[in-house]
Order: C-alpha cells, then structure tokens, then sequence
C-alpha cells in the first residue's frame, strides 16, 4: 500500500498553516490598493456583493457569506453566495441589473468555463459592476483577462496554493482566508495557524479512524458551516471516488428526511459552531445521532475557545486548541479534518490520491460544458 507521503495532495494538505501565513502577508502588502478599489464601491446605495465559483470554489462563498454580512453591516452593502453554475444557467436570478454589484470570484485555475462565463455574464447583465478576482493561478484566463480593467482587482495567493492534486485543499482554505482578510473581517492569523498546525498533526488519529469499516459519512454544519460540511462532503466523494457516499446539511435541516442515509454502516461528524446560541442544535443532533449509531460513530469538532463542559466529556469529541471567534474561521479549520480523512479513506481503498479518476471521468479542470451566447 502506498504511504500518504508519496501523494502531492497530501503535502498540499500540510502546507496549509504555511500558505495562510503568506496570504495574510499578501492582502496586507496590498492593503491600501484594497481600500482604494472597495471604500466607494461598498458606498454605492444598493449595492450587492456576489460571491462565485464552482464546487469548491462555490462552497467558500457559503461559508464565508454570513460573517461578510455582519462586517458589512454598516454599510449599504448587501452580501450573496450564487455559484457561478448558477449564474451561467440563470443569470436573471443571479443579478440585479439596476444595483452596483460586485462579484467575488473565486478559482484556483481560473480556467472553469463557468467561472469565466459568470465574469462574462455580469459584465454584460450589470449596468454598474466591479470584480474581486481572487485565484491561485496568475496565468489563468481570468486573472489575465482582468489586466488592465480598472473595474477589476485581482489578489493571487501563494503560487504554492494552485494545487496539482485533484482535489482543491489549500486553494479553498487559503482563497477564504484572503477574501475574510480583503473585507476586513476580524481574523486572528496567529490563532489560525495554531489551530491548523494542531488539527495537521492528527493524521495518524485519522489513519486509525479511515480504518474502520464505514462507507457512508454525514457532515453536519449549522449556518455558515453548512457550506463548511458540503465542502468536507465533497473531499470525500472526490477522493474516494464516490466509493465512500457522503452528505451534508444543517443540523436542524438533516431529521427532515435526509437521516434516512443512516445505517450501521454510517458516520456522522457535527461541526459545532462558535455561537452558544447555535451550538446548542448542533449538540443536540449529536446527541441524538450517538443514541442511533452508538458513541463511536459520531465525531463532533469543535473550538477549544467556545466548547462547552458536555462536549468536552464526550470522548469522541475533537476540540481544536485555537481561541477563534467567527464560524467561517472556525469552518476552515473543520474542514482541515475532512481533507485528511478523505486521503486515509482513498489510501484504504488503493485509489490513486493525486488522481482519484484516470478514466476521466471527473477532472481537475471541468471539461465537456458548452456556453451558450446570452445577449439582452
């Protein structure tokens, strides 16, 4: 069997505490251009912020949508996640033609169809419209087709961070982490990294845990870490190749049918949020999901800083040593958990981790999607 070291997603993986630590140090080298491009634009009645990409890319828009909300509270701002699936098959729906939009486009080749018709669209759709370009590759079409517009700001993460595996790791956790940073969301670093450094050397634990016999996992998030467990969903699915079925919802949302999927081969992971308000129906569904699958079978992840005395008793409770206050900080580190996971239950299933589908029949880069020409 091959080792988790001979897999570059692998080391991706780990080089996260390292890539976030640069791209802090990046939106702070451009900290004043930042300003300069969002202070009017933030400032324009109406005004919507749209965060887009596909997949993963997606995901980090639904993760980070509530706590750009609150930040821009004061502002006229107004903040939405649509992915950029979306926007290309209904950009009716995606935009207000008549408000100053920006939209945050997230991409780690910068080369999806979709990612570059979405730009497309909203120029085309929007009567007012600026673009945050936030990507890993400065050679991908849409960091080179924003050269020159000055209704454009592109902000390129560590070139390390365009990773070569399948599936986006660093990319996403490090793509989030600069857009929390460009709108000035209150994000300690140091404590990240700590978290991240600590949640990093588990991988042994997670060895152990992807060698029981389990083929199904539910990911459960309330809020913003919903969009955090349809990210760790999909590690799962993209590593294993759908050998391992894996889901995700809301804490309250999963009792309403989608609990079906439990069976005694099933795992739940809950990821508890920082708000003491909404922890209490994340503890409550883990509570509940030990009593159907049994103590083993339900993880719950949680913050150091906001655990409650109950989930620290629970052994199968992982409580990150971190002192973090906001859940899209909070879901960055959850999802650090599912990235290794997902690469000890590939290595279970002798699965090439770089490349979980040589057929092709998933790519790294979408491929097989038409554009079809919109015009007014």
């Amino acid at each position: 069997m091959e080792l988790a070291t001979d897999f570059a997603t692998y080391h991706e993986i780990m080089q996260q505490p390292q890539m976030w630590q640069q791209t802090a140090q990046i939106v702070t080298q451009q900290k004043q251009q930042i300003e300069t491009f969002l202070r009017p634009r933030l400032a324009k009645e109406g005004c919507q912020v749209i965060l887009t990409g596909a997949g993963t890319s997606a995901f980090a828009g639904a993760l980070l949508a509530p706590d750009l909300s609150r930040q821009l509270r004061n502002t006229a701002a107004r903040v939405r996640a649509v992915a950029t699936t979306d926007i290309v098959s209904n950009p009716y729906d995606a935009f207000d033609q008549d408000a100053p939009t920006i939209l945050v486009s997230f991409a780690r080749s910068g080369n999806s169809p979709e990612s570059v018709a979405a730009v497309n669209l909203a120029n085309q759709f929007c009567s007012d419209i600026s673009h945050i370009i936030i990507t890993c590759n400065s050679e991908g079409a849409l960091a080179v087709n924003a050269e020159g517009d000055e209704r454009s700001l592109v902000i390129n993460t560590p070139e390390k961070t365009n990773d070569t595996g399948f599936a986006m790791t660093s990319s996403f956790t490090s793509m989030s982490l600069a857009c929390l940073l460009i709108f000035g969301v209150p994000v300690s670093v140091p404590q990240m990294l700590a978290g991240s450094e600590w949640m990093l050397s588990q991988f042994a634990q997670l060895e152990k845990l992807a060698a029981n016999s389990f083929d199904r996992i539910i990911y459960l998030g309330s809020g913003a870490l919903k969009g955090a467990a349809q990210e760790c969903a999909l590690k799962t699915l993209e590593l294993t190749a759908g050998q391992v079925v894996a889901l995700h919802d809301s804490a309250l949302g999963f009792r309403h049918g989608p609990k079906a999927v439990i069976n005694p081969q099933a795992m739940a992971v809950v990821l508890i949020s920082t708000d003491p308000y909404t922890r209490q129906y994340d503890l409550d569904i883990a509570a509940e999901l030990r009593q159907n699958l049994g103590e083993d079978k339900v993880l719950t992840l949680e913050i150091a800083d906001a655990a409650t005395n109950v989930a620290k008793e629970q052994t199968s409770n992982w409580v990150i040593p971190a002192q973090v206050k906001s859940d899209a900080e909070a879901g960055l580190l959850y999802v650090l958990f599912a990235q290794q996971l997902a690469v000890c239950l590939s290595i279970r299933l002798g699965l090439p981790v770089d490349n979980p589908f040589p057929g092709g029949e998933v790519n790294r880069v979408v491929q097989g999607v038409t554009i079809h020409p919109w015009s007014k």
